[in-house]
């Protein structure tokens, strides 16, 4: 959670909410309209694989391809959905 919360600082991206599943990861940002919504899912994962790698070397060798993260991922807006609501609904994903 804490290196999540580190790029954000670096990047100038406000992160709102946030949450590790088993099998994937909810954030919830905002961003000045530099950042692709691509671009902020390329810079996520990009940081946390090579940090991620750095700590543990050894997980390198027993993924598919040697790749952490799936290319593929979800990117959604609020419209006039609140940011309580997307945040309450990240909340409620934590694994019980």
């Amino acid at each position: 959670h804490i290196l999540h919360e580190l790029i954000a600082e670096q990047k100038g991206v406000t992160l709102i909410a946030q949450e590790i599943m088993p099998d994937h990861v909810h954030l919830f940002v905002t961003a000045p309209p530099k950042f692709s919504p691509a671009n902020i899912v390329k810079i996520f994962k990009g940081i946390t694989a090579k940090k991620l790698f750095e700590l543990h070397p050894e997980i390198k060798s027993k993924l598919w391809d040697g790749h952490l993260w799936n290319p593929s991922y979800y990117v959604g807006t609020c419209g006039d959905t609140t940011k309580d609501v997307v945040q309450m609904y990240i909340e409620t994903q934590k694994v019980k």
